[in-house]
């Protein structure tokens, strides 16, 4: 924003704010926005909280990075190309990544049967990887196991299962309470002697095995250049919608030595950060 001549303080105000993983909250935050009549509003996050903003307003521009559900499938925008309405900016396709994640993980762990995959039913994104997942999994001669979770305290049915059951990776999709558990996702994966994949790069950073996804920095810089030709006059609907174009693998060695896993040379070259 800075680069774009666009200064916090001087030229602009910015709002926050924050559903702290409660995604009851979005209507209520949304329609506070509205009420300040704002510019423009800028969404990082899923279906829910862009679907919440676009309920509030029909005329305020909406920028977002992110949905993971496809945009034009979930009916939020006409086409990528012409959006329609009132709503631009970053589309980061989850269920086009879940293929390639476990294809990650198959060479990372060559041995590998079974997957078990943490989703929480009530993310459309989520859902649509669970049903994507067994056609990339067939591909690749994985069983994909879906294991829901809706709350924080499911977690404990949910590790009892897996550690009586034994898969041999875990992959945790985005969504909210995976989100605000992924320290406690990592932890658990790490005891278990479990490799896992992320679809959010911080879980590994918290103890997580492998990320493999957009970089969202790239991203967010992307998002500063909406708003920058939104608060310029331009119209969202003349602003096509993006998908990003650099991609991210990071790899956390510490976690593999404490699971017992060497990581292949060949998916190790290929990392773009390591934690050591």
């Amino acid at each position: 924003m800075k680069e774009a001549g666009v200064i916090v303080g001087q030229n602009v105000a910015i709002e926050y704010r924050y559903a702290e993983t409660k995604r009851e909250r979005y209507p209520v935050l949304a329609a506070d926005l509205v009420r300040l009549k704002v510019d423009v509003i800028v969404l990082a996050g899923g279906l829910l909280p862009i679907q919440a903003a676009k309920n509030a307003t029909k005329t305020i521009p909406i920028v977002m990075v992110g949905t993971g559900a496809d945009p034009v499938r979930t009916g939020l925008v006409e086409s990528l190309a012409r959006p329609g309405g009132n709503l631009t900016g970053i589309t980061i396709l989850e269920t086009h990544l879940g293929g390639k994640r476990l294809e990650l993980l198959k060479e990372s762990v060559p041995k590998l049967a079974r997957v078990a995959v943490l989703y929480d039913p009530d993310v459309p994104a989520a859902r649509q990887i669970t049903e994507d997942l067994p056609v990339a999994g067939n591909a690749l001669r994985l069983t994909i196991q879906p294991l829901k979770v809706r709350a924080s305290e499911n977690f404990e049915r949910i590790f009892a299962a897996l550690s009586k059951e034994r898969p041999g990776a875990l992959y945790a999709a985005s969504g909210l309470v995976i989100t605000a558990n992924r320290k406690r996702i990592a932890d658990f994966a790490q005891e278990s002697q479990l490799p896992s994949m992320y679809s959010e790069r911080e879980a590994v950073s918290a103890g997580g095995l492998i990320y493999y996804g957009p970089d969202l920095g790239e991203s967010y810089r992307r998002i500063a250049w909406y708003v920058d030709r939104i608060l310029k006059g331009a119209k969202p609907n003349d602003l096509p919608i993006e998908q990003p174009t650099k991609f991210e693998l990071v790899i956390n060695l510490k976690t593999a030595k404490q699971i017992g896993l060497i990581i292949p040379p060949n998916v190790l070259a290929r990392a773009d950060k390591v934690i050591r």
